[in-house]
């Protein structure tokens, strides 16, 4: 696996470089091809808290995992940890609906909009591959957002599939 580690507010030295490198590294056992994926961390610092963010996009799910602590080390620990139970939770899921994925190309990833005072304060391109409402469904799940848009691979309409309050999904589906 390839590491683009960055650090913000923080200097990301040496020895927590090799850290993150051989922690997250051990989840190459769950990939078929490690080297083609490249898992992009994030270390910052927030008050007393030390906040580590990894994204690894993978063909068609992008697995993402954030966690703080005062320790940056326990950090790094507990996120691994988390990815670790994603990666092994999923991978039933996309048995179950014959979604069997061959974990190979990479894919950007996306938080949405974030609107704070009625001023955009981030932006984030994505890029949009076809796809079903299942896979949709099994993305949106694979990110825990509340809503996730994709372009429908039967119509080519961009769609916006969200979570309601009564744990159904709702759909909303644009025409061009």
């Amino acid at each position: 696996m390839k590491f683009n580690i960055r650090g913000n507010k923080l200097e990301v030295t040496k020895p927590i470089k090799e850290y993150v490198e051989e922690k997250i590294g051990k989840l190459n056992k769950y990939f078929e091809n490690p080297e083609d994926i490249t898992a992009h961390v994030v270390v910052r610092v927030h008050g007393i808290d030390q906040i580590v963010e990894v994204t690894i996009p993978v063909k068609k799910l992008i697995l993402r995992a954030e966690d703080r602590n005062k320790d940056l080390y326990s950090a790094i620990d507990l996120v691994v940890e988390k990815l670790e139970r994603q990666i092994r939770k999923n991978k039933t899921k996309m048995q179950k609906k014959n979604l069997r994925t061959k974990i190979t190309e990479l894919k950007n990833d996306f938080e949405g909009i974030v609107e704070e005072e009625k001023k955009v304060v981030k932006r984030k391109k994505l890029e949009m591959k076809p796809m079903s409402e299942d896979e949709a469904i099994l993305q949106m799940e694979l990110l825990d957002h509340e809503f996730f848009v994709y372009e429908d691979a039967e119509s080519n309409d961009i769609c916006v599939l969200y979570k309601r309050k009564d744990g159904d999904y709702g759909l909303i589906d644009t025409t061009k």
